[in-house]
């Protein structure tokens, strides 16, 4: 993954998504730990959910930080991540603050002390799906790699190119919505391609990977998380 929001300076030194979700919060990272570059370079805040059931509230929440090689981290960018809750069997959710969330299919066991890891980047990872009708891949495949989709620019639970509640009208307003030339920086959910930029037109502009994120060919198609 690219680190530019990290190199231009953009990520926030508290978690964003508090104040989206509710519940504890507040985590905050140190400037040593944004200095990092290589393979542990941080590319952004990200929140990572427990559940017993899939259909569930959530239990337990916590902010880490992800690292270029896909690694989540605590905010003293090395520990592993801290959850409180008790033993027992919970579905594990990442969400990203502009992609679509994933879950994991099983219920991993969890003790007190003990530190557990599950790979969303294998292909091996089982991911939860959603019965019919809003059955859709979890992931994207990007060569033998699994990542989150991106281009969820509104934070809901789908991938929209036009219609309502779509999410490239929002790229367009954030540059000015008469301009479309124009660009925006800064730490942006519009910001698809996670660069610094908001671009609606030109070169690796924002809104071509919500297009190409939900088939390419249709751009009435709808791309749902998996996540319920």
């Amino acid at each position: 993954m690219r680190d530019d929001l990290r190199v231009a300076g953009m990520i926030p030194s508290t978690e964003p998504y508090s104040a989206i979700y509710g519940g504890p919060g507040g985590e905050t990272v140190a400037p040593s730990v944004l200095a990092v570059t290589g393979n542990n370079a941080i590319v952004d805040w990200v929140r990572v959910e427990l559940r017993t059931l899939p259909t569930g509230p959530t239990v337990a929440a916590a902010h880490g930080l992800v690292q270029r090689d896909g690694d989540v981290v605590s905010a003293d960018g090395f520990s592993a991540l801290r959850l409180n809750t008790t033993d027992g069997l919970y579905h594990v959710v990442v969400r990203h603050r502009n992609h679509l969330a994933v879950m994991s299919a099983s219920a991993l066991s969890m003790a007190l002390f003990n530190t557990w890891t599950i790979d969303f980047r294998a292909s091996a990872t089982n991911c939860y799906t959603r019965p019919a009708p809003f059955t859709d891949l979890p992931r994207k495949a990007v060569g033998t790699t699994r990542t989150l989709w991106s281009g969820n620019v509104i934070a809901d639970d789908r991938l929209k190119y036009v219609g309502n509640g779509n999410d490239r009208d929002p790229i367009l307003s954030l540059v000015g919505g008469s301009t479309p030339t124009a660009t925006a920086t800064g730490y942006h959910a519009a910001d698809v391609t996670m660069d610094g930029v908001v671009r609606y037109v030109g070169n690796n502009n924002d809104r071509d990977p919500i297009l190409v994120n939900i088939g390419g060919s249709s751009p009435t198609a709808v791309r749902v998380e998996q996540v319920p």
